[in-house]
C-alpha cells in the first residue's frame, strides 16, 4: 500500500450529485470536499476523470477459513444446499464438515491471502469473516483468521468471527472453544442455533453465544433459520435475548432464508421486535434459492446488508470477493432495478454493512476515514452493470497496491 500523507483525488463525481468534486485526505482522514478545481495542490493527486467516487466496499459475511476448498468436497454439499426449497440444507452442512478434516493451517493461509488479495483488488475494505470452531477444526481456524487480519491490516480491516458451525448443544466442548477463541484475539462471536435437534436446544445455542459475548463485551454474528422450514424461530430468539443482555445494535443476523416462508402475521409481529433490537440483517440470495425478505425489512427501518457467503466452497461454486458483483446478481434474484433499487442495492455493501459491523464513519463526508473507491463509470447503475474493479481503492487514506494485490488475487487485470 502506498504510503502517502495526503493525497487528493480530483475531478470525482459523487453519487446523486452531478457536480463534480476534489477529495482531499490527509493523514487517513477526508479533509475537503471542495468542488473541481478550487482545492490546493496535495502531496498527491488522482485524476478520477468524471466517474463515480464512492465509500469502499464492507462484506459482512465470509466463511474465509473454507475459501477455495470445493475441488476437495466435490458437489455432494452444494447440490443439497442450493435443491428447491432448501430442505436439506442441514444435510448439506453436516456433509460439508468432512472438509476440515483435511485441512492445514498452511493451506488456510495460502487460500485466505489469496481471497483477502482479491477484496482489496475490488475495492472491499472491511469484511467480518467467519471461521468454524467445533471438534473437527477446533480453533485452527481462528488462528488462521487472526493471522490474516494482522497480515493485511490498514488494507482490508478482518473482523474474526469464532463460529460454531456444527453447534453447540450437539457438540460437546464447542463453548469452552468459543471461550478460548476469544482468548486468541476472534473479535465476534458466532453461532448457528437453528442446527440443533429441538427448540430447547436453540435456545441453549443462543444463550451460550450472549453469555461468551457480555463476558468478553463482543459482538454477535449467527446465521439463523437457513433451511426451508417455515417453523424455525431462532432469529426471534436472537433479538428477544439481544433486548434482555442490552446488546441493542450489536448482534447481526446471517441469511434468515426462512423468513421468506413465514405467515404474514407472524412477520409483521417480528419486523417491530428486531426494530426494537436494533438487529441488523445481512442477506446472500446469491447463495441459496430463499432469501429474507429485503424490501419489507428496509421499509421496516432495519438495516440490511449484503454478503459474499462463500468463495468455491461446498456451498457456492464462484465468488471472488467482490461486491458489486454480489449487489449485480442482488438486482436479479430480488427484482431490484429501478433506481431507487439500485441505489439501495449500493447503500447494502457500502454503508449499510458498516453499519452492522460497528463502523459509523464510513460515509463520504469531511472528517471520516478515507476509505474510498474510484470506480469505472458516472453512476451506480453504470458501475452495477460492469461491476469491474475499481480504478483506485483508497484504505484508511493510503492508496492500495492494485497491481501487488491483482497478482495476489490470481484475477486476470
Amino acid at each position: 500500500m502506498s504510503a502517502l500523507d495526503s493525497l487528493t483525488i480530483r475531478s470525482g463525481r459523487l453519487r446523486g450529485d452531478g457536480e463534480l468534486v476534489d477529495i482531499s485526505m490527509h493523514d487517513g482522514v477526508i479533509t475537503a470536499i471542495d468542488p473541481a478545481g478550487s482545492g490546493a495542490a496535495e502531496d498527491h493527486v488522482v485524476d478520477a476523470g468524471g466517474n463515480l467516487v464512492t465509500e469502499s466496499f464492507v462484506n459482512t459475511h465470509l466463511h474465509l477459513d473454507k475459501v477455495f476448498t470445493l475441488r476437495q468436497l466435490g458437489d455432494a454439499a452444494l447440490s443439497h444446499y442450493q435443491e428447491s426449497g432448501m430442505g436439506k440444507a442441514m444435510t448439506a452442512i453436516e456433509t460439508a464438515a468432512a472438509v476440515k478434516r483435511g485441512q492445514d493451517a498452511e493451506t488456510m493461509l495460502g487460500a485466505g491471502r489469496r481471497a483477502l488479495a482479491m477484496a482489496a483488488y475490488y475495492g472491499n475494505t472491511h469484511m467480518r469473516a467467519l471461521a468454524d470452531v467445533d471438534s473437527k477444526a477446533g480453533t485452527r481456524g481462528v488462528e488462521v483468521l487472526v493471522a490474516l487480519r494482522d497480515e493485511f491490516a490498514g488494507v482490508v480491516d478482518v473482523q474474526v468471527v469464532a463460529f460454531a458451525q456444527d453447534g453447540i448443544v450437539r457438540e460437546p466442548g464447542t463453548d469452552r472453544l468459543l471461550r478460548r477463541s476469544m482468548e486468541l484475539g476472534a473479535d465476534v462471536v458466532g453461532g448457528i442455533p437453528w442446527i440443533e435437534y429441538t427448540e430447547a436446544d436453540m435456545a441453549a445455542h443462543v444463550q451460550t453465544v450472549f453469555d461468551i459475548a457480555v463476558e468478553h463485551d463482543a459482538p454477535v454474528s449467527m446465521l439463523l433459520d437457513d433451511a426451508g422450514d417455515p417453523g424455525l424461530r431462532t432469529l426471534e430468539m436472537m433479538a428477544t435475548e439481544a433486548l434482555e443482555r442490552g446488546w441493542i445494535g450489536r448482534a447481526l443476523a446471517h441469511h434468515c432464508r426462512a423468513m421468506q416462508l413465514y405467515p404474514d402475521p407472524y412477520f409483521e409481529r417480528l419486523l417491530g421486535l428486531l426494530a426494537e433490537a436494533g438487529v441488523a440483517v445481512v442477506s446472500d440470495p446469491q447463495t441459496g434459492p430463499l432469501h429474507a425478505r429485503v424490501r419489507a425489512l428496509t421499509a421496516a427501518g432495519i438495516n440490511v446488508s449484503l454478503g459474499q457467503d462463500d468463495i468455491s466452497d461446498a456451498y457456492y461454486t464462484f465468488g471472488r470477493n467482490n461486491m458489486l458483483e454480489v449487489a449485480f446478481l442482488g438486482a436479479h434474484l430480488l427484482w431490484m432495478m429501478t433506481e431507487p433499487d439500485m441505489e439501495l442495492l449500493y447503500d447494502m455493501i457500502t454503508v449499510n454493512p458498516a453499519r452492522a459491523i460497528g463502523h459509523q464513519d464510513h460515509e463520504m463526508a469531511v472528517g471520516n476515514v478515507a476509505n474510498l473507491v474510484v470506480l469505472e463509470g458516472d453512476s451506480v447503475r453504470e458501475a452495477l452493470r460492469f461491476h469491474a474493479a475499481p480504478r483506485v481503492v483508497v484504505s484508511h487514506g493510503r492508496l492500495v497496491d492494485r497491481n501487488a494485490m491483482c497478482r495476489a488475487a490470481g484475477v486476470p487485470d
